[in-house]
């Protein structure tokens, strides 16, 4: 059983025994989200992350999930790629195509991946203009309160830095607000080069989900949520730094993760 809370500003924390209790639970969530997507706009519009949230999804791909999920209503697309070829292992497309989206019903069309064939400045630039086709025909729905698209789901990894999408500590790709996507050439994590949502997309979204395993994350976990002294140098920490305006955040993490945190503590 999950230990579960809400924080009056960081969102819903959800602390599971193990790993295969949250893959269970996190399926159920985007499971519930998917129907509600489609039952409110006839669409499921989803975003993918790399690491270890691709496996964790796994049992989508099992009954009874592969039987009542809708896919042909679901759109994919990524909060970051690599910038490799989709059939090199660094891939987040390969990733998400080999263990997930070659298994189900998922249209290709309704796959939006990010061009590898160009350099990754035109590749972020083409994401970007792909995207606001997509909201100007309404396939995903526009933000009522900003110039970003509304996504219905945006899933997000977070290193032991604080990393989400590749939004790594006081890098200025923190900073970009006028653009959907941009790019690094100078990630501090390999490859060096990536293409990424920014934050206004990010904290845009309907739904945005923050998954988190292994003690390697405590500390990181618990500067992103915690009540923390204003000094405190989490506020340049990406995961903190991401607050839906209009939306709900949720937090997936296993004990190890959760071990740091005020609320994990309290319970114990």
């Amino acid at each position: 059983m999950a230990l579960t809370w809400t924080h009056k500003d960081r969102g819903e924390i959800r602390v599971h025994e193990n790993l295969e209790e949250l893959s269970i639970g996190l399926v159920d969530y985007i499971a519930e989200i998917s129907e509600a997507s489609i039952l409110e706009h006839g669409a499921f519009c989803i975003v993918l992350s790399g690491g270890s949230l691709i496996s964790l999804m796994g049992k989508l791909i099992e009954p009874p999930y592969n039987k009542i999920v809708d896919w042909a209503k679901w759109y994919v697309f990524w909060a970051e790629e690599r910038a490799v070829g989709k059939s090199h292992d660094d891939s987040n497309y390969k990733l998400a195509k080999d263990n997930l989206l070659s298994k189900v019903n998922v249209f290709p069309r309704h796959i939006c991946s990010i061009n590898d064939r160009v350099s990754v400045d035109k590749a972020a630039t083409e994401y970007e203009l792909t995207i606001r086709q997509m909201v100007r025909t309404r396939t995903v729905t526009p933000s009522e309160s900003s110039d970003c698209p509304k996504f219905d789901l945006i899933l997000l990894g977070m290193g032991s830095d604080g990393q989400v999408a590749s939004l790594f500590p006081n890098h200025p790709a923190l900073e970009v607000k006028d653009d959907w996507v941009t790019y690094l050439t100078n990630s501090p994590k390999p490859p060096p080069e990536r293409i990424t949502f920014t934050l206004p997309v990010i904290n845009s979204a309907a739904n945005v989900v923050i998954v988190a395993t292994g003690a390697s994350k405590a500390n990181a976990i618990h500067l992103a949520i915690d009540d923390l002294p204003l000094q405190d140098s989490s506020l340049s920490l990406p995961a903190r730094l991401v607050q839906p305006s209009n939306g709900n955040l949720v937090w997936f993490m296993d004990k190890p993760a959760g071990s740091k945190l005020d609320g994990f503590k309290f319970s114990e």
